[in-house]
């Protein structure tokens, strides 16, 4: 993905965000696409199960709810603002969908997804600025923060350090407008929750510190890598 739509909020349940990457793993992010062009994906019950671990029923259910709800899933980007008299204004907040339609076959269990034009840019035709990981990093992950914070450290694993703005990171992460307002919530269910079970199911060493402007945390930094005793499971 591009980096861009790495750090957006994406909207997603977890299973929904499954069947999502498990579609973008299948599209060549190199290929440049045709003028016009809009790329249908589609994912079997099958090939869910298989990816993630879970009976044909769980399978079903998942391809079942994101034909009904995935429409309505929106992605959240800020972008920056221009300066009015000489003062920054506020970024401007863009919605946009994952999908423009989503057709779900109940006898044969399968679904198939028609990617939302304005998406493209950030799934095809990448050259730089991009986020890559495998799939399989994620699979046995429970929890949707989990494999955000997968995806926002991913995007900087050359470094093995990343800092992000308390506000970005509350967008991308999906917080709620409580968890925002009181950074306790944000560490307690979301930053430390997500950190001990990419270090429990994918082999992480993570540490992070609040960065704080006076009494208030303006940003956080992460320091990891993986762990050299291999991939705990």
């Amino acid at each position: 993905m591009s980096n861009a739509l790495t750090r957006a909020g994406h909207g997603l349940t977890l299973a929904e965000k499954r069947l999502v990457m498990l579609a973008v793993s299948k599209l060549d992010s190199r290929r440049a696409l045709s003028p016009g062009e809009i790329p249908k994906t589609k994912i079997t019950a099958a090939e869910y199960a298989e990816s993630f671990g879970v009976g044909a029923n769980a399978a079903y259910e998942a391809l079942q709810g994101a034909a009904k709800d995935l429409y309505s899933r929106s992605i959240t980007f800020f972008e920056p603002s221009h300066k009015r008299g000489g003062q920054s204004l506020k970024p401007l907040r863009v919605d946009m969908r994952w999908v423009g339609r989503c057709t779900y076959h109940d006898g044969e269990g399968w679904v198939e997804l028609a990617w939302w034009p304005e998406i493209l840019p950030a799934l095809f035709g990448l050259k730089k600025n991009f986020t890559t990981y495998q799939l399989q990093q994620a699979t046995a992950l429970r929890s949707a923060y989990s494999w955000r914070m997968l995806e926002l450290l991913s995007r900087f694993q050359s470094t093995g350090w990343a800092e992000y703005d308390i506000e970005d990171f509350a967008t991308a992460m999906d917080a709620t407008e409580k968890q925002r307002a009181d950074f306790a919530k944000l560490r307690t269910k979301i930053i430390e929750p997500a950190r001990k079970e990419l270090e429990e199911k994918d082999g992480w060493i993570i540490n992070w510190e609040p960065i704080k402007a006076g009494r208030k945390v303006k940003a956080l930094r992460f320091t990891f890598e993986r762990n050299p005793q291999g991939r705990l499971l």
